[in-house]
């Protein structure tokens, strides 16, 4: 299916491409077809207005004559052997009069356009010489396929910028539905669990064992939350940053190896308020720790700095892993991209997600190096107390 959508498409593409080509050349043609004809019609002219000046008193010029008045399209202009000039047509006689280089102008102009008619006068050997310009008609037909490959392209650009919302919307729509499934399924047996944790705690002899199954099953019924809040707008509360993310920290740091150091930097802030969705900004810092975490194998650093400014706050998370390939770059926070033998590839999908649509942030990589290691920024903008 997919295969014959692709010949599809590749077919129309060629029609259309072969349909402007031939356009483009069919134009061309008939410029080329008006422009000969349009010398033939001057060249009839230059004549018919030297018949006209020449001819005696007695001479019938209504055939000349209505040659000369029917030009009404093609401006020419007409110069003696001393470079002056000795006639004019088809111009703005206006502007003519009050710039003396107007019409120097568009003899120069015509030059390029057109090789001039030559004119020698059989009687005294003089040669004049009469320059032209492109008529009205022919200059929407050269111009034709300039204006019809804007048109094509602006279509095809709304077209491309069409797909492309379409593409988002659905994948927003796919997101949501997965999630809020994903927390609908998780909402049974969390709520069991929290049951059952409830009668362990009735009998003192389970109180260690419950304590420990009660922090795993709050631990569910976060997952359980974030994912309910994905393709909703979460509201956001203003929180103190550096806590938040020194809570993370701890949660990761007892559950890395001991090889592992964390180090927050935060030029000895004491508290950083912003508006956050608490749970969900938990999420992305937890998917960048742990990214951070596989990345090094076990052993190495993981930095958290955070600057702090008048209008926004960063959020620095450096590791000294292994480092992203260049090629690769553009690619993280693509859905189903991993390095991973396990996994889906969203994690870092869903962090860009829940940072630029939901908090109205930015999530890049600032920059990485292969054996290195690879930094991830936050932009949140900062709302002052």
């Amino acid at each position: 299916m997919f295969q014959r959508f692709f010949n599809w498409r590749t077919t129309l593409s060629a029609i259309a491409i072969a349909i402007v080509t031939g356009t483009i050349f069919y134009s061309q043609y008939l410029a080329n077809k008006i422009a000969a004809d349009e010398r033939q019609k001057v060249e009839i002219w230059v004549e018919a207005e030297k018949f006209l000046i020449s001819s005696p008193p007695d001479a019938d010029t209504k055939l000349v004559s209505a040659i000369i008045i029917n030009n009404k399209d093609i401006p020419i202009i007409g110069v003696n052997e001393n470079g002056n000039i000795i006639h004019y047509i088809n111009l703005d006689s206006v502007k003519a009069k009050r710039d003396t280089g107007y019409l120097h102008q568009k003899v120069r102009q015509f030059k390029n356009q057109h090789e001039p008619i030559v004119y020698i006068d059989p009687l005294n050997g003089k040669k004049d010489l009469y320059y032209y310009g492109d008529s009205t008609l022919l200059q929407e037909v050269r111009y034709y396929p300039l204006v019809q490959l804007l048109i094509v392209a602006l279509f095809i650009i709304f077209a491309l910028y069409a797909i492309a919302t379409r593409n988002r919307s659905v994948q927003n729509q796919l997101w949501a539905g997965m999630a809020k499934e994903t927390a609908h399924q998780l909402g049974t047996p969390v709520t069991s669990l929290q049951g059952w944790v409830a009668m362990l705690k009735e009998d003192p002899y389970n109180e260690k064992i419950a304590a420990e199954l009660s922090k795993d099953v709050d631990r569910l019924q976060l997952v359980s939350d974030r994912f309910s809040k994905i393709g909703s707008t979460p509201k956001l509360e203003e929180k103190d940053l550096l806590a938040q993310i020194t809570n993370m920290v701890d949660y990761i740091r007892r559950r890395s190896p001991e090889k592992v150091r964390f180090i927050i930097n935060a030029d000895n802030a004491q508290a950083i308020r912003v508006k956050i969705s608490a749970s969900l900004f938990d999420w992305v810092v937890e998917n960048l720790l742990k990214n951070a975490l596989d990345a090094m194998g076990g052993k190495g650093t993981i930095t958290i700095g955070i600057t702090e400014t008048d209008q926004q706050v960063q959020i620095d998370v450096s590791d000294t892993g292994k480092g992203i390939a260049s090629t690769h770059i553009g690619k993280v926070f693509k859905p189903g991209f991993t390095t991973k033998r396990r996994g889906w590839g969203l994690g870092l999908t869903l962090s860009q997600r829940i940072v630029q649509q939901y908090h109205k942030g930015q999530l890049f990589v600032k920059s990485s190096e292969p054996g290195k290691g690879t930094t991830f920024r936050i932009i949140l903008k900062k709302f002052a107390t």
